[in-house]
C-alpha cells in the first residue's frame, strides 16, 4: 500500500518527496490566489497573434521581464498604437501555467505611460537625488588639461561617436580613445551603458570618460534619467562628459557628470586642447619672454653705459686721489698741532725746570748761602742752640766743612746783635767766613789753635 504524500512542503524528506506535477499543482493554486494588479514596465517583444497579443514586459532599471498575454481588443482600444520599448501599465492577473512550469500575466487592460507622467517621474528622482548631494558641484572631478587616453561609450556606428573622435583629432591629432560601442536607447540601454562605464572606469590607462548619444525624442532618452545610471556615474573615479542629445535636452546625467557638454561635438573640443591653439599661445609667450629679455638686456645695457660714463669710471683714481689728499692735509695739520704741542710743553719745561732750579737749595747755596747742621744732622735754627766748640757741618754750594763756635750766642752782645751774629754764622759764606776769621777769640781759646778736621776732611773756621 503506497504511504500518503505529505501535505506542506516542510512534510517533504527524500524518502517521500513531491513529485513534479504535484508541485506545479500547489504552485497554480498559490498564483491562483493573488489578486489582479497594476504594473509597469517596458515593452520589449509585442507579437500579435489572431485574437491575443503576446508581448514582453521588462523592468526599465533592471535586467528582469514577464511574459504578457493581452487580448487584442485592449491593445486596439489604445490612444496611440502599441510597439516596442513603448512604456506601459497594464491590469494583469499573474498565473502558472503547470504544463511547462512558466510564470505568466494575462492582462485584461493596457495603457500608455503619458509623457507627463514620465517627467514627473524624472522630476520626483531629480529632487531625491538632489537632495542626496549626488549633483553637488563640490564632488564634481576636474577634467584633465591632456589626457592620455580618453573612453567613449557611444551607440554603434553612430554619428555621435565620429563627431566626438573627428573633432577630438582634429583639435589634437595625438589623442587615443577607448571606445565601447552600446545600444543607447531601448531596453538593455541602462544596463550596457552602465556596464561599459565600469569597465573603463576599472582602466588606469583612461584619464576620462566621455558618454554620448545624438539627440532624440523624450521617450528614446529616458535611459539617461535612469537611477541605476545616475548612481553609477557619481561612483565612478574618472571624470565623466556627458554629451547626450542637444542642447535643450537635460537628462539627468548632465547634472551628475563632472562636465557636461551641449552637443558631441562640443565634447570632442572639450576632452583634449586645441593644437594650434596651444601653439599660437607658446608662441606668443616666447615673443613675451624674447621681448621681456631683450629690453632687460638694453636697460642694463643703457645703466652700464651710464656709469662707465661717470667720471669716476673714466679716472677710477680719482676718488682714491681726493681722498689720499684729504687724509694727507689731515696727517700735516696733525703733525702741525703734535708738534705745536710739543713745542709748548717743551717750553713749559723749560720754565718748570728753571723754577726748580731757581727755587732749590742748590741755587741758594750758588747765591753764597750756606747751611750749618749739627753733628746729628739737624738744621740749625737758632743760636742758642750751638754751643761753644760744638762741632757743626757749613754745607756751600760747593761741598761742605766743619767749624766751631768760640763764643756763646748771647754773653757779650745785645740780643738783637747776637742774634744776627749766629744768623750770620749759620747762613754765611766762606768769603763772609774768612772775613770774620779775625774776630777775637772767646778766653780760655788761644788764637792760634788749629781747628779740629771734619768727617768729610774739609777745613774748619778758627
Amino acid at each position: 500500500m503506497t504511504s500518503p504524500l505529505p501535505d506542506k512542503a516542510a512534510d517533504t524528506t527524500a524518502e517521500q518527496p513531491w513529485p513534479v506535477r504535484v508541485l506545479s499543482l500547489k504552485i497554480s493554486d498559490y498564483i491562483d490566489r493573488m489578486s489582479q494588479l497594476w504594473v509597469e514596465g517596458q515593452v520589449v517583444q509585442f507579437n500579435p497573434r489572431g485574437g491575443t497579443a503576446f508581448l514582453t514586459l521588462r523592468d526599465p532599471d533592471v535586467d528582469m521581464s514577464l511574459s504578457v498575454s493581452v487580448p487584442m481588443n485592449a491593445v486596439n482600444a489604445m490612444p496611440i498604437p502599441l510597439a516596442q520599448g513603448a512604456r506601459v501599465v497594464l491590469q494583469a492577473k499573474p498565473t502558472f501555467w503547470t504544463k511547462r512550469g512558466t510564470l505568466q500575466l494575462e492582462a485584461r487592460q493596457i495603457r500608455p505611460v503619458g509623457i507627463g507622467d514620465l517627467l514627473a517621474r524624472v522630476e520626483i528622482l531629480k529632487r531625491t537625488l538632489a537632495a542626496e548631494g549626488v549633483f553637488d558641484a563640490g564632488r564634481k572631478r576636474p577634467i584633465p588639461f591632456l589626457p592620455h587616453r580618453v573612453g567613449l561609450i557611444t551607440g554603434r556606428n553612430s554619428a555621435a561617436e565620429k563627431d566626438v573622435v573627428e573633432n577630438a583629432r582634429r583639435r589634437w591629432p595625438a589623442v587615443v580613445f577607448e571606445i565601447r560601442e552600446v545600444a543607447v536607447q531601448g531596453t538593455s540601454a541602462v544596463t550596457e551603458v552602465v556596464e561599459a562605464l565600469r569597465e573603463l572606469d576599472a582602466m588606469p590607462s583612461v584619464d576620462v570618460i566621455v558618454i554620448a548619444r545624438g539627440g532624440g525624442a523624450l521617450e528614446e532618452l529616458l535611459p539617461f534619467s535612469n537611477e541605476a545610471m545616475v548612481r553609477a556615474v557619481a561612483q565612478a573615479r574618472t571624470p565623466v562628459i556627458s554629451a547626450i542629445g542637444h542642447d535643450v535636452d537635460t537628462p539627468l546625467l548632465d547634472l551628475v557628470a563632472d562636465w557636461r557638454a551641449s552637443t558631441p561635438t562640443d565634447a570632442g573640443k572639450k576632452v583634449v586642447p586645441d593644437a594650434a591653439h596651444e601653439r599660437a599661445l607658446v608662441d606668443a609667450a616666447r615673443d613675451r619672454v624674447r621681448r621681456a629679455l631683450v629690453r632687460r638686456v638694453e636697460a642694463e645695457r643703457s645703466g652700464l653705459r651710464s656709469l662707465v660714463s661717470r667720471p669716476v669710471m673714466a679716472d677710477p683714481v680719482a676718488l682714491v686721489r681726493a681722498r689720499r689728499q684729504e687724509v694727507a692735509a689731515l696727517r700735516a695739520r696733525a703733525t702741525t698741532r703734535v708738534e705745536a704741542r710739543l713745542h709748548r710743553a717743551a717750553d713749559q719745561a723749560e720754565h718748570l725746570r728753571r723754577q726748580v732750579v731757581a727755587l732749590s737749595p742748590q741755587s741758594t747755596l750758588e747765591r753764597g748761602y750756606a747751611v750749618v747742621q749739627h753733628r746729628d744732622g739737624r738744621i740749625v735754627m737758632d743760636q742758642d742752640d750751638v754751643g761753644v766748640g760744638e762741632l757743626l757741618r757749613v754745607r756751600v754750594a760747593r761741598g761742605d766743612f766743619g767749624v766751631r763756635p768760640v763764643t756763646a750766642g748771647a754773653e757779650d752782645a745785645p740780643p738783637k746783635a747776637s742774634t744776627r751774629r749766629t744768623a750770620a754764622r749759620k747762613t754765611t759764606s766762606a768769603p763772609a767766613r774768612k772775613a770774620a776769621s779775625p774776630r777775637t777769640p772767646r778766653a780760655g781759646k788761644r788764637p792760634d789753635t788749629p781747628p779740629e778736621p771734619t768727617g768729610g776732611g774739609d777745613a774748619t773756621t778758627p
